[in-house]
């Protein structure tokens, strides 16, 4: 498990470690230029913990991986126990239509595609979403994927984008992930098993650093980063509070059975990165999924690598956006679900949380965050309920709902070149 530290103007190496073979990993794993290293444990593929281990002489030790070993015991045979003495195993068939939905990241993207191209061989179908792009970049990187869809979306936003993804998609279960993220082999498989159990509606797994090269993404990887632990987990409205939702996984990994979506709903188009809410639109969803009854699957098996925003301003307006994201979605959910007991958690939960952190930046206490980051957070929680309503104005104004496009529209695969359908334009 991740141990405690600080960020520094220092890079830090991010690696794999295979714990069954610590002798081989320690001999030849070198890290010229770092003086530290963020190690990723892997036992037979799946994820089991993290540490940050320093360097001698560019080097890690046989005796730090045995360390390594020994903490990450428990999750070793916790994987164990799920994968090999048959508390389930899974006789899935199925095929996934993969969604990616990018904005004018076309280089992010181009390492992206080449990773997912296997499960296009595997019969799964692989779709990217164009979000009111600037240029046609985009469009002619995916060209040069002929078993790649591209389906472009002319209004921006967040939820607008997976919307169109849900449509676009023909298969019961669609997994999401995001143009500066790089699935792992296994990514796929991990999250469709998990769909043997009819009751489950949305499977998330981990998501790990692809790089620690600035203060900005260690900090990022420190306070914010996308792990849910190294277990999996099983979350109900029972055991878990709907509105704690966040604790369940991010929209960078995540998969989501079709059929729910008459239950569940749609992502809100008025919540996300490109609406004034700044984020949000994962967690609304995962709320509902929560609180319609269906069960919730976190799958450490399921690995996704994303590369965590270089600079520290991109930084500062993700942290923004997150506490924008937040209250915005917990605004929705006082308005349209009713949930009125956020007129006592909110509050609560600004003055514990937001609060305090503000004040021990300000004091600059042990650990504390950076004070820039911890105002930034401050401000868009602040600023999420009014930020909510008009969003809500300014996605009603440019409003062409892609729910009410009958999804007999949709054009099937073929390699006649570009066709106009009602949620963009395909290319295949």
């Amino acid at each position: 498990m991740a141990d405690q530290c600080l960020a520094s103007s220092r890079r830090v190496a991010v690696c794999e470690i295979d714990i069954e073979h610590p002798v081989q990993e320690a001999h030849h794993k070198y890290f010229d230029g770092y003086s530290r290293v963020f190690a990723v444990l892997r036992f037979r593929g799946v994820v089991v913990g993290t540490t940050w281990l320093p360097t001698i002489k560019g080097r890690i030790t046989l005796s730090q991986l045995k360390d390594c070993a020994r903490g990450a015991s428990w999750n070793i045979w916790s994987h164990m126990n799920t994968t090999f003495a048959g508390e389930w195993k899974s006789t899935s068939t199925l095929t996934a239509s993969v969604v990616v939905c990018t904005r004018d990241r076309t280089d992010d993207l181009a390492k992206c595609l080449p990773k997912l191209l296997p499960y296009a061989a595997q019969g799964h179908e692989i779709v990217v979403i164009d979000s009111c792009p600037s240029n046609e970049d985009t469009q002619q990187l995916v060209a040069q994927f002929p078993h790649v869809r591209y389906v472009r979306e002319p209004r921006p936003g967040a939820g607008i984008a997976r919307n169109c993804g849900l449509l676009s998609a023909t298969k019961e279960v669609i997994a999401f992930t995001d143009d500066d993220a790089q699935v792992d082999a296994g990514w796929l498989g991990a999250l469709l098993r998990n769909f043997d159990d009819p009751n489950v509606a949305l499977v998330t797994g981990i998501t790990m650093p692809t790089e620690l090269e600035t203060d900005a993404q260690l900090w990022f990887e420190e306070m914010h980063g996308f792990a849910r632990g190294f277990v999996r987990k099983q979350f109900e409205a029972e055991s878990i509070n709907p509105l704690s939702a966040s604790l369940v996984g991010a929209s960078v990994n995540m998969a989501v059975r079709r059929s729910s979506l008459d239950d569940v709903g749609w992502f809100d188009e008025a919540l996300g990165p490109g609406t004034p809410c700044g984020s949000g639109e994962d967690h609304d969803f995962f709320y509902r999924v929560l609180a319609r009854g269906y069960r919730v699957i976190y799958d450490p098996a399921a690995l996704v690598w994303h590369r965590h925003r270089r600079d520290w301003r991109a930084l500062q307006r993700a942290i923004h956006g997150y506490g924008l994201g937040v209250f915005a979605w917990w605004t929705r959910a006082l308005v349209v679900e009713k949930e009125m007991t956020l007129l006592k958690l909110a509050p609560r939960w600004f003055f514990d949380w937001h609060v305090r952190q503000l004040g021990r930046a300000l004091l600059k206490r042990p650990n504390a965050e950076p004070l820039d980051l911890a105002w930034a957070e401050f401000l868009g929680a602040l600023k999420g309920p009014i930020a909510y309503l008009r969003s809500i104005r300014k996605s009603q104004s440019r409003k062409r709902a892609p729910l009410q496009i009958p999804r007999e529209t949709l054009l099937p695969v073929s390699t006649a070149g570009h066709k106009h359908i009602g949620v963009g334009t395909e290319n295949t």
